[in-house]
This record gives C-alpha cells, structure tokens and sequence, in this order.
C-alpha cells in the first residue's frame, strides 16, 4: 500500500511526506527534477509531471492513495483533470486534493475557480476524496516581513471582514493524518469537504496590532489598496498571477475568510493540540530577524 505526494519538494508536500514517513507509512514522491528531491530516506522518488500523461501512468502504478496539490499556475485546472483521470483509470480509489475555502464564493478569482470545477469533477465521476479547503496561509506573509520590519506596514490586503489564517505547519499535519485515515480504511470513505482555519479570524488592523506589540513599536495598516498591491507584485511573479492575487484581495475586502461552526473545534481535535496562532509566527520571524 503506498501514498504518493506530488507537490514533493513544496513546503507543504515536503511536510506531508515527513509526517507520512514518521507515521511508518510507505511513500512514493512525484517530482520534476529528482537531482533537487531533498526526502527522508526511504521516500521512493519518481520522475514525473502533471502534464505527462505517461509519466503520471508509471508514477501512478501500485499506488493505493494519492496526494494532490497542484501549483498556481495557468494550467493549473488542466493539470488537476489530467491526474484525477489517470489516477481513476489506475484504480485509486483513496485521494486528499489540496483545493481551497470559499472556492464556491470566489468565483472570478482563476485559481479558486480552477479548483472550485475540480471539485465539481471530484463529486460528479463519484471519486472518494477529502477536500481539504484551507483558507490564507500564515506564511504568505514571509513575502512582506521586510515591508514589515523596515518600514513600519502590514500590506497585505487583509480588511475588515477578516482571514481565519492558517499555518502551512498545521495544514501539512492536517493533510497527512487524512491521508492515513484514508490508507487504513477497510473500504474507500465517502467523499467530505474539511475548511482548514487557524483559531483566529484577524482582520489587518488586527494584524498590525500583533506586529506592533511583537516589534515593540507601531505598525500601520496599509492594504486597501488592490491596484498597487498588484503592482508591487509584479516585480517579482508574472502579471497574469499578480492579477490572480489582487482578485483574490478583493474578495478579502469584500467577503472575508470567515471559519464555519465548528471548524476550529473540529481541527483541534483531529491534531489532538490546539492550532498555531499568527502571534506564533510574529513571534518566530521576530526571533530569527
């Protein structure tokens, strides 16, 4: 029986893998290049790409559960149709797909769109899946700490409805523990939607306070600008994805990223501790600066 993760080498599949092997579980990585493969010993590494119907085909071979995450990138919605029709026509019947909360909200947003439609996919071919829907990854904001740090503002486009943040560390854990709920099932479990949010719901004000009392000194508030939060994104990431980023803010602005009933209550006891906070992480890039 073996698990394989694609998304290998990305922070979250990386982690994944690392809890899969520290569960004893038999893991198979799909990588791109496998000269950069850094993996636990006894991670079978195997060449493939999401593009590659043939390297999928081999990859796929005698596998019993699968890992999907698949990047943001334009073909992200081909990619995911591509794996999830190889990997029915090689009898797999036990998937976790990385999608992502209010997928069904955001709908002119391209890479919540994209993942919204594979989930339609998932439900009406009848795969047994998990959906796991994570709502803002803390560590996105890894991208702004200088920002932060050297001039005094947060940002990023948070507003005031609120981001239940999420860290990448508790989502990998998440993902994992599925994935052996899944492996270790007599028979394929009925597909199920999980909404991963951290504990809080924060707002950028919200935000901002934490980082002034972490750094001892104010930080403002800067994000409501979308036209030049896209623009200071293209500096360093294509235009078409830094227009993807500022839909993405405006649906922050507008809806929010707001944690169902129970869903804090849920994860916590899934991780048997409680979720990580985005205090924890100030806490930790103030430590390391």
């Amino acid at each position: 029986m073996t698990i394989l993760v694609t998304g290998a080498t990305g922070n979250i599949g990386a982690q994944v893998i690392q809890h899969l092997v520290s569960h004893g579980a038999d893991v198979r990585a799909l990588v791109r290049d496998t000269s950069k493969a850094d993996l636990p010993a006894g991670v079978a590494v195997v060449k493939g790409d999401l593009l590659d119907v043939d390297s999928l085909r081999s990859a796929f071979d005698g596998v019993s559960t699968l890992f999907l995450l698949n990047a943001v990138v334009p073909d992200e919605f081909t990619q995911a149709l591509i794996a999830l029709n190889v990997a029915r026509s090689a009898g797999i019947e036990r998937i976790v797909y990385l999608s992502v909360i209010h997928a069904d909200v955001y709908v002119n947003v391209p890479h919540f769109a994209g993942k919204f439609a594979v989930e339609r996919m998932i439900e009406q071919m009848g795969i047994a899946a998990t959906i796991l829907r994570p709502a803002y990854f803390i560590q996105n904001d890894l991208t702004v700490k200088d920002v932060i740090t050297g001039y005094g503002v947060y940002p990023m486009p948070v507003g005031d409805k609120g981001l239940a943040m999420i860290d990448v560390r508790d989502i990998a854990e998440i993902a994992a523990l599925e994935l052996l709920r899944r492996e270790q099932a007599a028979q394929p479990l009925p597909t199920t939607r999980i909404n991963l949010v951290g504990p809080e719901t924060l707002t950028g004000a919200d935000i901002a306070a934490i980082w002034s009392d972490v750094l001892g000194r104010t930080i403002h508030y800067g994000g409501g600008d979308t036209a030049e939060f896209e623009q200071n994104l293209k500096q360093f990431m294509p235009p078409w994805m830094a227009y993807d980023m500022r839909m993405m803010g405006e649906r922050f602005l507008t809806d929010g990223m707001l944690p169902e009933e129970g869903d804090v209550e849920r994860l916590a006891a899934l991780l048997g501790r409680p979720l990580r906070t985005y205090r924890d992480f100030a806490l930790e890039i103030a430590a390391s600066a």
